[in-house]
């Protein structure tokens, strides 16, 4: 295969920033050269200093090259629902999102939105996602069809749901089971596909379904557990109403040997003391949905409490409960959510933590997240003068914090110049982009 290499700005980051000014948390490159070959980054340095022989460069400048985006907590089967108007959590699931999820068993429904949800994915530079499908298993399948054919690292799985939601919607504990287990065998593994077991949350499965999705999660210690924890009070009251034995919300959980470290909870923003220290003590991750948060009412993610307190972060969009596909609009939502905290989140900090940071808590940072030998060419360009108004403000920017900065506030799909999937072209080859 032709070696290619990219030229431009090359920004990647080794680990979290202490503060604005820690230089030593990232490689920044004025003139940088990316050499990539067979998917795979081989070389990253000074452009003056790449060997250029034979290989075919592709000249970015002066735009900037990062790591793909990697968004830790979406629902690809509510791409059509995002901007529902509803009052609340329990309101906007039982009007529209049960709803709109049961077209997922109508032949042909779950491919073609598929489609354009990779379309949205790759538009706004997310190379790398954790979905939850529907209740459906061809939900599953068209959803990783669809990221092998892109040659797409994605994580996902069929939600477990036996309760509190249209018959449609339901399956059975058992049945939840068989075919978890079955979506594991032809998926986890195959090309870039990595599974999730998927128990919708606690207010949805019965206890005998929990109890499948630990067993689960026993016989398949590779997979992934995603859920949802603490996003509304309504849903605490009711989580705990059904599970009356256990200590609390994240109590639940922990009865069903859920929580590791590789465990994904969406939400955590209405956390006890004793809560936050399960999860610091079995290093499952809090994901800071802040667009989904704002939009339903639920609450303030206390992201310097958790942290403080040990507990792994990590940032997601959140659709259709979020209101944007983009990382950049949700880097830029979870600032004003921190900024009511009094919690001043720096752009170095955004940046690491929808690239790097999310791919440690992933816990395939050697894989995916920044730009270094070995690591995947998954990547995208970053195009800060990409509206009349951004060129306005870039005009005065003077600093590359600043420049992120104006990225993370005003960017949206059209700062996006181009992505690279497994160092293949894949933004500028959309169909009617």
């Amino acid at each position: 295969m032709t070696r290619t290499i990219l030229r431009g700005r090359v920004l990647s980051f080794h680990r979290a920033p202490e503060t604005i000014d820690d230089v030593g948390s990232h490689l920044y490159l004025e003139d940088g050269a990316v050499s990539i070959e067979n998917g795979l980054v081989i070389a990253v340095g000074d452009f003056g200093e790449a060997d250029t022989t034979g290989a075919q460069v592709i000249d970015h400048r002066p735009h900037l090259i990062l790591p793909g985006f990697i968004d830790l907590h979406l629902h690809y089967v509510q791409s059509q629902m995002m901007a529902a108007y509803a009052g609340s959590l329990l309101e906007w699931l039982n009007t529209y999102t049960f709803v709109e999820e049961q077209k997922f068993a109508q032949q042909g429904h779950a491919d073609a939105v598929a489609v354009d949800f990779y379309d949205a994915l790759i538009r706004h530079g997310t190379t790398t996602a954790v979905a939850y499908c529907s209740s459906h298993p061809r939900s599953v399948d068209a959803f990783f069809a669809e990221a092998q054919r892109r040659n797409m690292l994605m994580v996902g799985g069929k939600v477990m749901m036996n309760r509190n939601a249209p018959e449609g919607l339901c399956d059975t504990a058992q049945s939840s089971y068989d075919d978890t287990k079955a979506l594991i065998a032809r998926w986890h593994g195959r090309g870039r596909a990595l599974y999730a077991i998927s128990p919708r949350f606690a207010i949805t499965s019965t206890p005998e379904q929990m109890a499948m999705a630990q067993a689960l999660v026993a016989e398949h210690p590779d997979c992934y557990v995603q859920t949802h924890l603490s996003e509304n009070d309504t849903e605490i009251t009711f989580s705990m109403e059904l599970y009356p034995r256990s200590s609390d919300y994240t109590g639940i959980y922990e009865d069903y040997g859920l929580l590791s470290r590789k465990t994904l909870l969406g939400h955590c923003i209405h956390l006890n003391h004793r809560e936050t220290s399960v999860l610091a003590e079995t290093g499952a991750v809090a994901v800071f949905c802040p667009t989904s948060n704002l939009f339903l009412g639920s609450g303030l993610f206390d992201r310097e409490r958790l942290m403080n307190n040990g507990v792994r972060v990590g940032i997601a969009t959140d659709i259709g409960g979020g209101t944007s596909v983009s990382m950049l609009r949700t880097l830029d939502e979870g600032y004003k959510v921190l900024q009511l905290r009094k919690q001043r989140l720096n752009p170095l900090a955004s940046f690491h933590m929808a690239t790097r940071g999310n791919a440690e808590a992933l816990g395939l940072e050697d894989t995916i997240g920044s730009i270094a030998p070995g690591r995947a060419a998954d990547l995208i360009v970053l195009d800060a003068g990409a509206t009349p108004t951004m060129r306005m403000r870039l005009a005065t920017v003077q600093t590359l914090v600043e420049e992120l900065f104006l990225l993370q506030t005003l960017g949206d799909d059209r700062a996006i110049a181009e992505v690279y999937v497994a160092g293949a072209r894949a933004k500028s080859t959309l169909v009617g982009l």
